[in-house]
């Protein structure tokens, strides 16, 4: 059994820290890396993206609404020429940064709000769809395991990549429960790991009101800008080898 983990990074601005990346960037296979909509800066990126080649970790594009006041988690009513521009500038923007650091992107995951909408808003997905497809139609999309938008995506010939979170609490109906609510993050190190394991050996998680629900995951998410993130993912990694999981990337 394999599974490849993957962190969002490059999400620092200015003089505004995000997230941990020198030190996550050891722990996952690959990296969704901010391309300026939602966070990051050009100096910033071009820095993780070397450090991701330096280590061997496969490098995505992480696009989002242009929402960098709101860290891109608010919705938007975007019309389909917009958005399927705007998710063409982000790839582009990363690739260009990624061709200087030595490497290609080879992935695209949204961020945020457009992640949570595509997962079910058809109209919204195929613009994401046929921007990726526009640039480059290997590359692979990351979705929300058990969402509408995988067979959306693999119906247009794209590869989709089925996505679980290692500390985000889920609903029966397999979306994830909203970061309004308590409870909706997990924080107990331990818990997480294990849940992380039995996740991949079941094929499910409890959701939030206690109901078994399937996930098939390909990646699991390892959030780098929570609390005690460097050590939530340490305690993964060693609880994923310890019951002899391979950790590697989805694509190379």
């Amino acid at each position: 059994m394999y599974i490849d983990l993957n962190s969002d990074l490059g999400e620092s601005y200015g003089a505004w820290k995000m997230g941990n990346d020198e030190q996550i960037l050891t722990m996952v296979s690959s990296a969704n890396i901010a391309c300026g909509f939602h966070a990051g800066d050009a100096l910033g990126i071009l820095n993780t993206l070397k450090q991701a080649v330096k280590l061997g970790v496969t490098i995505g594009a992480h696009v989002s609404y242009p929402d960098l006041v709101g860290f891109g988690r608010r919705n938007m009513d975007l019309s389909r020429g917009e958005l399927i521009a705007d998710v063409l500038y982000q790839i582009s923007a990363l690739a260009g940064l990624a061709q200087v650091a030595g490497a290609s992107v080879k992935y695209v995951k949204a961020h945020g709000a457009l992640y949570n909408t595509i997962a079910h808003d058809a109209h919204q997905g195929q613009a994401v769809i046929d921007a990726i497809k526009m640039f480059n139609p290997d590359l692979v999309l990351v979705a929300l395991a058990g969402s509408a938008l995988i067979e959306q995506a693999r119906a247009a010939g794209l590869r989709v990549v089925a996505e679980a979170f290692a500390d985000r609490a889920y609903n029966a109906d397999g979306s994830l429960v909203s970061r309004r609510m308590d409870g909706a993050v997990l924080h107990d190190t331990d818990v997480v790991a294990k849940r992380v394991v039995s996740m991949l050996q079941h094929g499910g998680v409890q959701s939030i009101d206690g109901v078994f629900t399937p996930i098939q995951a390909d990646s699991i998410c390892l959030h780098g800008d929570t609390a005690g993130a460097v050590e939530m993912s340490q305690a993964i990694r060693a609880e994923l080898i310890q019951n002899q999981i391979q950790i590697r990337p989805f694509c190379g």
